[in-house]
């Protein structure tokens, strides 16, 4: 006898209409914005200021004003931009992956998910620009013809393999992006009632008009560009490990580092969305469409790859012991004992024990826990970054070489800068964009709330 699946919990709750839906996902739009909004987007833009005042000080004085030196010349700057490069993975994972795999429940974030890969990428090529120190002259590095003389970018080098894999990513991410969000404007413009407003908003829909054509041809741009950006979501990062990977330093000299940084990346960006969706949820009053069912889905994401993230620090302790290579063996040893040891035991803590705490489904469907760890777990991602970089060169092969790395004021400033404006950019975003996908929220309206409600057995 064939047992029939177990109902799903719904994706909407409330007995949404196909106007409630418009209304609630266009009003904050439309109407004013809430207060919650304007106090979160003030709040950011302070800190982004902060932030704009560091790198206007680091373009006038240097980058003399890092605590780099002479041992550590890779510090916060590489953290920062490996940190959020990762970020900017889970956007597209949830929106291409689970898209190609048909998953309902990416549908109340891939939108929200989507934004935060462009502004997270966006994030990361501040650091490596501004590491070059003259950045008015960052053109040089551009594959352009020759027409400056002998000097070339070095196409064999892990960098620049670096600058075509995250371009291409932020491109086909960018367009995955504004492709899905088309039809929205365009519903948009037909509610606006401001001339100039109106005129924005079609600008931005490209003439749609709601054709059978018109969505035929966007399901199917959509699906290419899905198979198009799933590769990517791997090989970004598997390109960025290569940096490291390629190099004889020990702690560096890792042929797991691929996939590790992978995992990582995905990670820390699952956490991501969860902290930018819990804000939105509450600024943006988007409780019926955001709820426990998409939260509980994400954490237990964070709980698989949080396991896959801890096997594969074991594994380096293992490899470092089993290679009999005394350098090898040594860095390791640093990590967890050395000046350093502190900031390994935070990365441990923070991305091996924390996720497992989802294991409990009270925890795991609790909002204010939820929004705590999701916190703790990009603070470890970033120390783990940070872990990698700092500790494996502060102590070169010669005693004489050592040295260690301090943060100076700029350092902290322009990494709490970035943040503060992501997070403006991230709350602008949801104030004048729609963070919720329309075509896809009315798709799995009767298949959410309506449907389970009529399902129920009486007993219930």
């Amino acid at each position: 006898m064939i047992k029939e699946a177990a109902i799903r919990k719904p994706l909407i709750l409330g007995h949404k209409t196909y106007h409630d839906i418009t209304n609630d996902v266009v009003g904050p739009i439309e109407g004013k914005a809430p207060r919650q909004w304007k106090i979160a987007t003030t709040i950011a833009a302070i800190i982004a200021l902060y932030g704009v005042g560091s790198i206007m000080y680091l373009v006038g004085t240097g980058i003399g004003a890092w605590g780099l030196n002479k041992t550590v010349g890779w510090s916060w700057d590489i953290t920062n931009f490996v940190w959020w490069v990762g970020i900017g993975h889970a956007g597209t994972l949830i929106s291409a992956v689970l898209l190609l795999f048909r998953q309902r429940w990416r549908m109340a974030i891939n939108r929200s998910a989507e934004a935060m890969t462009i502004f997270a990428v966006m994030m990361a090529a501040i650091f490596p620009v501004f590491h070059m120190g003259r950045v008015w002259q960052a053109y040089w590095t551009l594959p352009l013809p020759n027409q400056f003389g002998s000097l070339w970018p070095n196409f064999n080098s892990a960098l620049m393999w670096d600058v075509f894999a995250i371009s291409t990513y932020f491109s086909v991410s960018l367009v995955f992006w504004y492709i899905g969000l088309i039809p929205d404007f365009a519903t948009i413009r037909d509610r606006m009632v401001k001339p100039r407003a109106k005129k924005i908003y079609g600008i931005l829909s490209f003439g749609w008009s709601g054709r059978a054509k018109h969505w035929t041809r966007f399901e199917e741009v959509s699906l290419v560009l899905a198979g198009i950006a799933t590769p990517l979501v791997f090989s970004v990062h598997s390109i960025v490990s290569m940096d490291f990977a390629t190099s004889v330093v020990p702690g560096w000299h890792a042929t797991i580092f691929p996939p590790y940084f992978v995992s990582g990346a995905v990670f820390s960006g699952f956490a991501m969305v969860l902290t930018l969706l819990l804000i939105m949820r509450k600024t943006m009053r988007l409780e019926a469409y955001i709820n426990m069912a998409h939260i509980e889905y994400m954490n237990i994401v964070i709980i698989v790859t949080g396991s896959i993230v801890g096997v594969a620090y074991l594994t380096e302790l293992f490899i470092s012991w089993y290679s009999g290579v005394e350098y090898e063996s040594y860095a390791f040893i640093n990590r967890f004992s050395g000046p350093y040891s502190w900031s390994y035991w935070m990365m441990m803590t923070c991305n091996v024990i924390s996720p497992q705490l989802f294991w409990f489904k009270k925890i795991r469907t609790s909002l204010t826990a939820t929004f705590l760890l999701s916190i703790v777990v990009n603070i470890g991602m970033w120390f783990e970054r940070f872990v990698i970089i700092v500790t494996s060169i502060h102590r070169d092969y010669t005693p004489g070489a050592w040295g260690e790395f301090h943060p100076s004021v700029t350092d902290i400033g322009m990494f709490v800068g970035t943040i503060g404006i992501f997070f403006t950019l991230f709350l602008l975003f949801a104030r004048y964009f729609p963070v919720l996908a329309l075509k896809d929220r009315k798709s799995t309206r009767l298949n959410s709330s309506h449907e389970w409600i009529s399902r129920m057995p009486s007993s219930a």
